[in-house]
């Protein structure tokens, strides 16, 4: 924060301090101090979806001067999500799993999703991940 300052970024000294009040408030939300990467990574997704929304928002009401900000606050926030699987990477595990599990049919899809998340974490979107399960489950 203290570097975006110097520079005098504002999109980037926006996007910092958004990650930290979010952090803060789930560490006073939940009542212990500490929250684990997982729900740090939660919370990054969680900030660069809602990014993604309004800039969608702004674009269809043709509002460049709006959603250009809000798309350099997604590259910011990236920065300190790990790296992003591919859609043929997450439908390789996704396969995997179903097979190991033997579901079939889009019955099966709630289980498959709980694996398949838990299994590739922060890596992908779940909108990704529930499009590639209910493609292979069909």
């Amino acid at each position: 924060m203290k570097n975006a300052m110097r520079e005098k970024n504002t999109i980037a000294l926006e996007a910092l301090r958004a990650i930290k009040s979010e952090i803060l408030l789930a560490q006073t939300a939940g009542g212990n101090a500490e929250i684990t990467e997982a729900d740090e990574i939660k919370i990054l997704q969680k900030l660069v979806k809602m990014r993604k929304d309004s800039a969608s928002i702004f674009t269809t009401q043709n509002r460049p001067d709006l959603a250009e900000p809000e798309l350099a606050q997604i590259a910011v926030i990236e920065k300190f999500l790990p790296a992003q699987l591919s859609e043929a990477e997450v439908e390789a595990i996704v396969s995997k799993i179903i097979a190991e599990t033997g579901a079939s049919g889009i019955a099966s899809m709630g289980k498959v999703m709980g694996l398949a998340s838990a299994q590739i974490g922060g890596s992908a979107e779940g909108k990704t991940i529930s499009t590639i399960v209910k493609k292979l489950l069909v």
